[in-house]
């Protein structure tokens, strides 16, 4: 399968009415009837696998479980599907791990500044030793995690001013954060100027020059159209983040042991091949976003982790994820504090 970015922005741009109806089967005679939400455009790839683990499960159940899929924050904002899926307003969930991290602080650890230099490291962790940890963070706060966790990708620098090559291009930079602490954490440590923001409203503070930059995942640099107001696209790889598939675990432990064995070989393997599909989109993203103007460059990491690492930023978090999370971690990425 092959999502465009075409594809992709077009869907973004319909209503959620709009994308309601292909999305949601209609249980008939369904034994088990979940709700799947997440906050996705509808022909994200993770929507597209998603369609068809749902017909997949439908088909080798005989029909017992059907999947209704709500994409694009159809059910609220990632705090309020969180709360309906820790109250059982919906059985299944995508959140970012950054997110999750309110409930499970650990969740953020894959998000930890310049920790992973590719692909390859990032999968050997999650589908690891590192996954296993956070997937028993999770299991703590009474939730189901899948085994293979969705990609959303690298997130890379945008800025109106300069390419960012190196830490020193950080220096002052006014830059927009998610209102998160990692992210004000590490654009601190490297003298930057971070200003929480939401997203919403990014598009307008860079426009208008409130700050200077901002960082996401090619396909959102693309689908919010800030090529209009950014010129230069640094493919820092800064930080990964993916998506945890949760469960709420009375839902899950409702299934029969049976059916739970087929759900989640269907969950897990549409992860596995959504990893694929964005890995692709990602790639042809980069000439979509240089045909628009931007002008893209690749800088090497070890200069900003060495920042980091002089600004006692790894030591912190350490401190807060603890020894045993911090080991795990290093044991993919090497020594970071």
């Amino acid at each position: 399968m092959k999502v465009s970015r075409r594809t992709l922005l077009g869907a973004s741009a319909l209503g959620t009415a709009a994308i309601a109806a292909p999305w949601v089967a209609r249980a008939q005679s369904a034994e088990f009837t979940y709700k799947y939400a997440n906050n996705l455009p509808v022909a994200h790839p993770m929507n597209q696998r998603a369609k068809e683990m749902a017909d997949a499960i439908k088909a080798e159940t005989n029909g017992r479980v059907e999947i209704q899929i709500f994409p694009s924050n159809q059910l609220g904002s990632d705090t309020d599907m969180l709360s309906q899926l820790r109250s059982g307003g919906i059985e299944f969930f995508t959140l970012s791990g950054l997110i999750l991290s309110t409930l499970v602080p650990a969740a953020s650890i894959n998000g930890i500044g310049f920790a992973f230099p590719d692909y390859p490291s990032v999968w050997k962790a999650m589908d690891g030793d590192l996954g296993q940890y956070v997937r028993n963070q999770i299991a703590k706060a009474n939730l189901v995690a899948m085994d293979k966790i969705w990609d959303n990708g690298f997130r890379q620098t945008t800025s109106s001013t300069k390419p960012i090559q190196g830490p020193e291009d950080l220096k002052g930079f006014k830059i927009r954060v998610p209102v998160s602490p990692l992210w004000t954490s590490m654009y601190k440590a490297f003298d930057s100027a971070p200003a929480s923001i939401n997203f919403s409203e990014v598009y307008t503070a860079l426009q208008t020059k409130v700050v200077d930059g901002q960082e996401n995942p090619l396909a959102i640099i693309a689908t919010a159209k800030l090529y209009e107001v950014q010129k230069y696209c640094s493919l820092t790889n800064h930080m990964w983040d993916g998506f945890w598939f949760l469960a709420n675990r009375r839902a899950w432990e409702r299934l029969p042991e049976n059916l739970r064995t087929v759900v989640a070989k269907h969950v897990n393997a549409a992860g596995v091949k959504e990893r694929e599909d964005v890995a692709q989109l990602n790639a042809g993203l980069q000439k979509e976003l240089t045909d628009k103007g931007m002008v893209i460059n690749q800088p090497k990491p070890d200069a900003f982790r060495d920042k980091l690492r002089a600004a006692g930023f790894y030591a912190e978090w350490k401190g807060k994820y603890g020894d045993e999370a911090w080991s795990i971690l290093e044991k993919y990425t090497g020594k970071l504090s």
